[in-house]
């Protein structure tokens, strides 16, 4: 920002490009919808139908086959048993169709089981584990926020740029100011008095300011009266107080003329008459 332009409260006095930035931020951003979604959505719903479950549809059919193996094992040891009552065959041969029988039940519980477990939502484990992601993408995402917020400093309120410190490509320590603001109610006329009149000034006096320029006189109420003595500053252009102790006073001019003052300006500031 130029000196002399006003900068709005809010609006950018400072922005630096370098470290976390926007990028950094919205990549941090999609790492914790993805955390969350992962948290959100078990990894296989129960409920859902085989086509919408390529990954357990095999087992689905590796179950179904083994039930149609059990199916033909229980035939085959009901045929067993007829043909043994009928003494075709020996006791041997229809205790392994029961054996056949008993592997081929014990195949298609352990295959429907895993079916099972294929077909749970993510377990606590999982979920937990889940759960922790969500939450170190969340605090990695308020740590980007808070990076690239202070690559960005605003205006606390409206005010004039009085100057400014560095130009666009220019290296800034932290902590360093860029530009200074004066704000409006900031501007203040200092004057000093000497001992003798100290007496007739008062906190909301009324005085007026006059300075080359500036037209006709700016009306002011003085705000503020030092309590110890000092030599005359050396910025005070008068011979005939320079070497005095004096006493420094400070008066708030009113709002709509304080834009007539300038910082640093030479005033000269007088009691109205009859004050």
């Amino acid at each position: 920002m130029p000196a002399g332009s006003l900068a709005k409260a809010s609006s950018v006095g400072a922005k630096t490009v370098k470290g976390p930035g926007p990028f950094n931020v919205s990549t941090r951003s999609a790492a914790l919808r993805a955390a969350a979604r992962v948290l959100n959505e078990p990894a296989a719903t129960a409920v859902s139908t085989m086509s919408e479950e390529p990954c357990v549809l095999p087992a689905v059919v590796f179950v179904l086959g083994l039930s149609v193996d059990e199916l033909h094992a229980a035939r085959e040891d009901t045929r067993q048993r007829e043909l043994l009552a009928q003494g075709f065959i020996s006791p041997a041969a229809a205790d392994d169709a029961r054996a056949a029988l008993a592997a081929a039940r014990q195949r298609v519980a352990a295959a429907a089981a895993a079916l099972r477990v294929a077909r749970l939502p993510a377990r606590e484990d999982q979920r937990t584990a889940a759960g922790a992601s969500a939450s170190a993408a969340q605090q990695a995402l308020r740590q980007g926020e808070w990076a690239a917020r202070q690559k960005r400093q605003d205006a606390p309120v409206d005010a004039q740029v009085a100057d400014t410190f560095f130009r666009p490509g220019e290296w800034v320590a932290p902590g360093q100011p860029v530009v200074s603001l004066l704000p409006a109610g900031a501007t203040r006329a200092r004057f000093f008095v000497p001992e003798a009149e100290l007496g007739t000034l008062a906190i909301g006096q009324p005085v007026s300011v006059h300075c080359d320029g500036c037209g006709s006189p700016i009306a002011a109420r003085i705000d503020f009266i030092a309590t110890q003595a000092e030599y005359t500053p050396p910025v005070i252009y008068s011979n005939s107080q320079r070497a005095r102790l004096v006493f420094r006073v400070e008066a708030l001019p009113d709002t709509k003329d304080a834009t007539r003052l300038k910082p640093g300006q030479p005033l000269d500031v007088r009691r109205p008459a009859g004050a």
